[in-house]
């Protein structure tokens, strides 16, 4: 089997200009294209945790440096990874300053018994695992601007966090496969703009942000976190996949409960079966989304 690496940038309504689009469109290109070197290299977690953490350096995303600010102007980290192999997982949440939040959680996986470490108790984690980064790193003059207007309009009462969904992009992901059949997912994200401090969303819940399992298939999410958590969207598409045996139906399938249970413009999805079939599903206006394997990489928005 020849591996397959799926990404995602975010599901949302994406009104960007081409230059914009270009951009984020090279960045899922570019994520692929580490994502599968690792495959090659090693296997499945190791070809998500690379494109993740591509996508997380790259800026473009809100993930990693591109991450959006909390309601106290800083910037918190939720990230979570599944080796199907293992049926392990490992996962952080609020935690600041780490170079690759996606990396971070790896180490919970292989160096930890927990599952999501959190807060203070992450970056302890992640000073002792090398990946404590400058805190300038992560905020910019564009984004400090974007804040103090989300804050008049909240301060006026006219903010709503789905208006992130509708205006942009949020969590990246992948998932894949690799030459052994071994699966894995990744998730990464900053969250929502205007979040309150310690928030955690679907990114480290396996199960809601990311589930990955042998012989069935990967998942990763992305939208408004809350309303993935209460639909658990990747354990309700693998479920799905077991009924339907189709990874595109079973996709669809989750999506359609999300948007039955809690409406439009609230979720996505990607996926990879243990064929190797890449697939993904969304309720929004658009998701940034991409797949590869050797000599073929696809990629839109």
């Amino acid at each position: 089997m020849r591996p397959v690496v799926v990404v995602h940038g975010g599901a949302g309504q994406w009104r960007v200009d081409e230059r914009r689009r270009q951009e984020v469109k090279k960045a899922l290109a570019d994520a692929i294209s580490e994502g599968l070197l690792a495959a090659e290299r090693g296997g499945a977690l190791d070809a998500v945790v690379a494109a993740v953490e591509y996508m997380e350096r790259s800026g473009v995303f809100n993930a990693g440096y591109g991450s959006v600010y909390a309601i106290d102007g800083r910037v918190y980290l939720d990230a979570g990874v599944m080796d199907g192999r293992t049926k392990r997982a490992g996962a952080v949440a609020a935690v600041e300053h780490v170079r690759s939040a996606v990396r971070l959680a790896r180490y919970v996986l292989e160096n930890t018994d927990h599952v999501i470490i959190s807060g203070e108790g992450a970056k302890l984690l992640a000073t002792k695992a090398g990946l404590l980064d400058s805190a300038h790193r992560f905020y910019t003059e564009e984004k400090t601007q974007r804040f103090q207007e989300l804050l008049q309009e909240a301060m006026q009462g006219r903010w709503h966090y789905k208006k992130v969904v509708r205006l942009f992009g949020d969590t990246v992901g992948a998932v894949a496969v690799d030459r052994d059949g071994n699966l894995a997912a990744a998730t990464s994200t900053g969250g929502v703009w205007l979040k309150w401090p310690g928030r955690i969303g679907d990114s480290p819940i396996p199960g809601a942000g990311f589930w990955a399992e042998n012989g069935v298939a990967a998942f990763s999410a992305t939208g408004i976190g809350e309303v993935i958590i209460m639909s658990m969207l990747s354990l309700r598409a693998r479920d799905e996949f077991l009924k339907t045996g189709e990874i595109s139906k079973a996709l669809g399938n989750a999506v359609a409960y999300a948007t039955e249970a809690y409406g439009p413009d609230t979720v996505g999805i990607i996926g990879v079966d243990h064929r190797g079939n890449p697939a993904y599903a969304y309720n929004t206006a658009a998701m940034a989304r991409g797949w590869g394997k050797q000599g073929e990489i696809y990629v839109d928005l």
